[in-house]
């Protein structure tokens, strides 16, 4: 799709932050919540997750829109789904132990990828949902 946005004049279409930035495709600004106008940015996307004030124990939330003066307004958190029990409760250490690395180390190469890090209020909530994982 990208591919033929880039080809016709005047065409508008949408791929996420990250395809636009590696890209190098001219992409141009959104109004958000707050009334500014403003690209896509990490920063303007961090700012967008740190708007949840109150995360739902499950973390079903959505920050399109979100309230802010430079959040993006198309933005969204990545998700992983891990199972409430474990399957072979011998791989649980494992697991245990890449969520948290994820979630520290990881979180510090994330913008090199061209995404944004968590906030850190929400940081600290993921990582106690880790440790309290059975």
């Amino acid at each position: 799709m990208a591919g033929f946005v880039r080809q016709i004049p005047g065409a508008i279409g949408y791929v996420e932050l990250i395809y636009a930035l590696q890209n190098k495709m001219t992409f141009g600004a959104i109004k958000n919540a707050s009334g500014n106008w403003v690209k896509g940015s990490i920063a303007g996307v961090t700012e967008a997750g740190a708007s949840v004030k109150n995360m739902p124990a499950d973390y079903r939330v959505s920050i399109t829109n979100a309230p802010g003066a430079d959040a993006y307004p198309i933005s969204s958190f990545t998700y992983l789904l891990i199972p409430a029990k474990p399957i072979n409760p011998a791989n649980q250490k494992t697991l245990k132990d890449m969520l948290n690395w994820i979630v520290t180390s990881g979180e510090s190469e994330v913008s090199s990828l061209s995404y944004a890090p968590l906030p850190s209020t929400l940081a600290a909530k993921v990582l106690k949902t880790i440790y309290a994982l059975p």
